[in-house]
């Protein structure tokens, strides 16, 4: 803090008036009066000496104290400088990322869809080869149940057309009174079977 001319040349009056108190009081005490300086106003000397203390003080605070501080504002200006950029920078630096990050989510949509548009098409794919591959398992199995039901069937009919020639042959037999023989019967039976073939057909 730096004191005005006028309040530091009072203190250095004040600093300055004891001492002077105790010179008087030396010079009584030795009995020798002191007699003012001729020429020289009451107080002059006073104002001389502070003005040169004052000179003195601020010169010592020119060049030690005030480099010092102002050094220091410099740095502390440069430091909140800096800092400035540094938060510019990363400003820069974090909007640069949010971009990057938003094309980066923007890419991994579009491979995600180009994903679920290939899984789709290759579950379109299994699901035609199956449908497919049942198809034609259903085609078979219908027609072994075809062969089957026509097996069966033409086993069912010559075991009816088997009784029947052997009732018709006892009957026969009852009515003419006479045995038929196994080659009778045999003919009767494919005759039957054919007759039955035609009208089938």
């Amino acid at each position: 803090m730096m004191l005005s001319p006028t309040l530091f040349a009072n203190v250095m009056l004040a600093m300055a008036e004891p001492e002077a108190g105790h010179a008087a009081g030396d010079a009584h005490a030795a009995h020798k009066p002191l007699e003012a300086m001729p020429g020289i106003p009451e107080g002059t000397i006073t104002g001389i000496m502070a003005v040169v203390i004052f000179l003195v003080v601020f010169a010592v605070l020119a060049v030690k104290v005030w480099p010092t501080i102002a050094r220091g504002l410099d740095e502390r200006a440069k430091k909140i400088k800096d800092e400035i950029d540094a938060a510019q920078q990363a400003k820069v630096q974090a909007k640069e990322a949010l971009e990057q990050y938003q094309q980066s989510l923007a890419q991994a949509r579009v491979e995600a869809q180009k994903e679920i548009d290939k899984a789709r098409a290759q579950a379109q794919v299994i699901a035609a080869e199956l449908k497919t591959k049942a198809d034609a398992e259903l085609g078979q199995m219908r027609e072994k149940a075809m062969r089957d039901i026509e097996a069966a069937k033409r086993a069912a009919i010559a075991e009816v057309y088997s009784q029947t020639a052997s009732l018709a042959s006892t009957v026969a037999g009852k009515v003419l009174k006479r045995s038929i023989n196994s080659g009778d019967t045999q003919s009767l039976v494919e005759e039957s079977i054919r007759q039955l073939e035609t009208a089938g057909r």
